[in-house]
């Protein structure tokens, strides 16, 4: 009789266990449910309250200012998309959004502006996972933090309404830290130097996209980095348009680091492919 009266309540605690840890699970998923980067809604309702603050705040505004940037970027994009800022170069320093003002030769009015969607399906990313040295760590466990895609996009400003010209997606999933415009002198073209840190071999990947074709057609992207052990620069190979590199051998031992050679890539348009001069079978697409 204690024999199965202990069963029972083996089986009743079991039970009992059981519905505690279903009712634990439950609560968990809701709470997870009720999280602002899962609740698209939520997400929405605090971006608008901020952009409202940050409209109330303003002492002076002009036409396609940085606040219209960012309320063109919440209500034209896919919903968990921001505008990045600038990493900080020394502490405490007030960051500035990643946007760049450009006019060219005929007064057409341009804004260059770095942002970050989230993938679908993945909770929404927050802009400060991607920003900065540490934050280029996130490539080897992004998704805990939402996987972000960063794009730089060209507006057009014209009178106080912005349209967007084209948005370039940008290889790489944090660690950003500054944008600007350059100018390849090889052939006088104006490039967009998009330069994110790469903790992983202390150093930095620059991410160029090159107005080939002017500034409404969408860029051509090429690569270039530079860190302990790890080299590619940009050069003019074979006088095209396209802009080529070299990317460099690096000799490390014990006691001796030094470039021992380096091997030329020319662009090739038919294939859109960069092409070695090693042969054709070693190539890298940007």
């Amino acid at each position: 009789m204690i024999k199965y009266f202990w069963g029972g309540l083996l089986v009743i605690s079991v039970l009992i266990i059981s519905c505690g840890e279903d009712k634990k699970v439950e609560s968990d998923e809701y709470a997870l449910e009720q999280q602002v980067e899962y609740v698209p809604e939520k997400d929405a309702d605090i971006q608008y309250y901020n952009l409202e603050k940050m409209k109330k705040e303003a002492k002076s505004r002009f036409p396609c200012d940085t606040i219209s940037v960012v309320e063109f970027v919440l209500t034209n994009f896919p919903q968990g998309t921001y505008p990045l800022v600038f990493d900080r170069s020394v502490p405490y320093e007030i960051q500035k959004p990643a946007v760049i003002y450009y006019n060219d030769k005929s007064g057409a009015k341009y804004v260059f502006c770095v942002i970050a969607r989230s993938r679908q399906g993945e909770r929404f990313i927050e802009p400060k996972n991607i920003i900065g040295y540490d934050q280029s760590y996130i490539d080897l466990d992004s998704t805990k933090l939402g996987t972000a895609f960063p794009y730089l996009i060209l507006l057009e400003c014209q009178g106080e309404q912005l349209t967007l010209v084209w948005e370039a997606p940008i290889p790489s999933h944090g660690g950003f830290n500054r944008f600007s415009i350059k100018n390849w002198d090889a052939k006088n073209t104006m490039y967009i130097e998009n330069n994110f840190h790469y903790a992983q071999g202390v150093g930095h990947i620059n991410y160029n996209y090159f107005l080939v074709d002017g500034i409404r057609n969408f860029p051509h992207l090429m690569m270039t980095y530079h860190g302990i052990d790890f080299k590619r620069s940009i050069a003019n190979i074979n006088n095209d348009k396209y802009p080529d590199f070299y990317e460099y051998v690096f000799l490390s031992t014990d006691n001796k680091l030094k470039i021992i050679d380096s091997v030329a890539f020319v662009y090739n348009p038919k294939d859109s492919v960069y092409e070695s001069s090693l042969g054709k079978k070693f190539n890298r697409p940007y």
